[in-house]
């Protein structure tokens, strides 16, 4: 299956499923995806979450009842896994700007609020242009630092990687550290979004016997075959990058992830957050084979 294929797969899935209780994670098997990588391959490509989209094909689908059915208005909603009359008049609203009730009696065309096309600004796609990756083999790799909760819409990287770069030992200063999204392990199966809670972890490499303080937590990278991305500039600038990865270079690229977190590298070259010529190493999990 090509990846254009996979994309428009998970779509059928969702439309053929609107009115049954589907997640996220359901629309990933269906494709055979780990949950992991596909919410990310499909927020780069669709310009938003499986789960977003989901929620916005569900109210497209109701705008369309509205003005195409007899059925009572709480019953759409309702059909349409609305948890309420109330959640779903104001999820509406939020949309197209008016109830249901007056987008009915104005019988309003079910086009209004369609989403964004599926591709990635023209600007993204230019500026990465010559951003390839390097294919490496590493060893399982031990890392001590700090677990936490996040989320896309309220980032807590930034303040986290200041406490643990406080508390690093002077032993362990110029050792690599290394930033890892977890979200394999704490996305909730009823859709990924902007405000979902996800796991992720910030850390300096330690030597296996290396004593972990009560405070810290030790986790284990795994070994493997990784395409070696480095992202060069501020970071703020970091997400374009990874657009760039996730909406460009994986679809055309013929590989298939490995079930494997992907994570951030900084070395001696990463000289600050706010500057131009930092680098930063992002490693993703990829198969020995490009896919048949």
């Amino acid at each position: 299956m090509n990846d254009h294929q996979i994309i428009g797969q998970a779509i059928v899935f969702i439309e053929n499923h609107l009115y049954e209780t589907i997640t996220a994670r359901d629309a990933a098997e269906a494709v055979s995806y780990s949950y992991y990588h596909f919410h990310r391959y499909f927020s780069a490509v669709m310009g938003e979450t499986i789960g977003s989209y989901i929620r916005s094909r569900r109210l497209t689908q109701a705008a369309w009842d509205l003005t195409h059915s007899d059925k009572k208005i709480i019953d759409i909603g309702l059909s349409l896994y609305f948890e309420s009359a109330e959640s779903f008049t104001r999820a509406f609203k939020d949309r197209y700007s008016m109830t249901p009730s007056e987008y009915r009696k104005h019988g309003i065309d079910v086009l209004i609020g369609n989403r964004q096309s599926a591709r990635l600004p023209d600007e993204t796609i230019v500026t990465h242009a010559g951003l390839t990756p390097e294919f490496v083999s590493m060893p399982a790799i031990n890392i001590m630092g700090f677990r936490f909760n996040t989320t896309v819409s309220g980032n807590e990287s930034i303040a986290m990687w200041e406490q643990f770069n406080r508390q690093i030992p002077a032993s362990l200063l110029s050792n690599r550290r290394f930033g890892v999204y977890e979200a394999g392990e704490t996305c909730s199966s009823d859709g990924f979004h902007i405000d979902s809670k996800t796991s992720a972890f910030v850390g300096v490499e330690i030597p296996d016997a290396y004593p972990v303080p009560d405070h810290m937590k030790k986790k284990k990278l795994c070994g493997g075959t990784y395409a070696k991305f480095t992202h060069k500039g501020t970071v703020d600038t970091l997400l374009r990058t990874y657009h760039y990865i996730w909406g460009v270079w994986f679809p055309k690229s013929g590989f298939e992830l490995a079930a494997r977190d992907d994570f951030e590298c900084y070395t001696e070259r990463f000289t600050g957050p706010e500057d131009e010529n930092a680098e930063i190493d992002i490693y993703f999990p990829v198969h020995d084979r490009k896919r048949g």
